[in-house]
């Protein structure tokens, strides 16, 4: 506020300069000197180590890496949210009725992924098509579902049918059960290549 012509493109253009390690022209030192912008460098370095820090990257990760690790946590995120997972980090906003049940070593609260409902299909009324829609629905994700998981995505099914369809993918090879602890889970066979 003491130095109203400076704008923060002005201040970011000044940081861009610093981290070249281009030598400063005197207006952009002038521009330095009264925004502090190394300040604002520390304050974005220290950003930076505390973000990696929270994603558990290492912290000279180089920007190739940094956006493959990115794109793959997306890829994931999606997966989840396609199978009704959500991970809020402000549930009390988002979705209040999610209690917080867990802490993040940044120190606030978040909930735990929850099970929410998204945009559900309608249950097929034939048979047939019943199938195709379990058999489509397994093969979303290369992880192993339970029949809750599976009868969420419809509106209408009950779980009996999605797990007798279930069943009978898996004697027909379509499907694998298996069970780890967790119930009884599908998992869509993939093709031999």
């Amino acid at each position: 506020m003491a130095h109203p012509d400076i704008t923060i493109t002005a201040m970011y253009n000044v940081l861009a300069r610093l981290r070249s390690g281009e030598a400063l022209t005197d207006k952009e030192r002038a521009i330095h000197d009264h925004a502090l912008v190394s300040i604002l460098r520390e304050i974005h370095d220290d950003l930076d180590v505390a973000v990696l820090d929270a994603y558990g990257w290492a912290h000279d990760i180089d920007d190739a890496s940094l956006l493959v690790n990115l794109g793959a946590l997306n890829a994931e995120r999606a997966a989840e949210e396609r199978r009704g997972l959500v991970r809020y980090l402000r549930p009390e906003f988002q979705k209040p009725e999610v209690a917080v049940t867990q802490t993040l070593s940044l120190g606030f609260p978040v909930a735990a992924a929850a099970e929410v409902d998204v945009a559900l299909a309608k249950w097929p009324a034939t048979l047939s098509d019943r199938i195709t829609a379990v058999r489509e629905a397994l093969g979303g994700t290369d992880e192993a579902v339970g029949v809750e998981q599976v009868a969420r995505r419809f509106k209408g099914a009950r779980r009996a049918d999605v797990e007798a369809i279930l069943e009978s993918l898996s004697a027909l090879g379509i499907a694998v059960s298996l069970d780890a602890g967790k119930g009884r889970r599908w998992l869509r066979m993939r093709a031999a290549a």
